[in-house]
């Protein structure tokens, strides 16, 4: 049986200071550096607004941005429970985001990439819970997608200090 040895942590924690590491969040990390600089651009649907509501609440409404963050989202739903009777008891819902990080005053791009995730939702109960746990695992994709393209940003972005 394998149990946890303090000599490994400690080896372990060695070694991960050598290496360069800094949180993302810590002091004078390019989370803090990020934190207000980022301007969220939407538009469009229901779902592309709880995502850039999501990234203005990790990033925080800047009063003067120094980035440009656009992103397109595209999401696809799909019957994965279907009972005997041919009812459908349960829906999977994919998305996928694909986002660009411009320098406003140069214009130049400064991340970009895609995140996609998947959640799923029961579709059994009345209308009004069959519409609210629709609305919820949409929420709920956006708020993952946002918490993946936060991710990537910050680790892509080198923001001097």
């Amino acid at each position: 049986m394998l149990l946890f040895d303090r000599r490994t942590f400690l080896l372990s924690a060695v070694a991960l200071a050598g290496c360069g590491f800094q949180p993302t969040y810590g002091p004078n990390g390019s989370g803090s550096a990020l934190h207000g600089a980022i301007r969220v651009d939407t538009s469009g649907n229901r779902e592309a607004y709880v995502l850039a509501n999501k990234l203005e609440d990790i990033f925080a409404r800047p009063a003067t941005p120094t980035y440009a963050l656009t992103f397109d989202v595209d999401t696809d739903e799909a019957a994965v429970g279907i009972t005997p009777e041919q009812e459908i008891t349960r829906y999977h819902v994919t998305g996928k985001a694909k986002y660009s990080l411009v320098n406003i005053a140069d214009g130049q791009t400064v991340a970009s990439g895609e995140v996609n995730s998947f959640t799923a939702y029961s579709a059994t109960g009345s209308t009004v819970s069959s519409v609210t746990a629709t609305r919820d695992a949409y929420d709920r994709l956006m708020e993952i997608l946002a918490d993946q393209m936060a991710a990537q940003i910050h680790a892509k972005v080198a923001v001097p200090r």
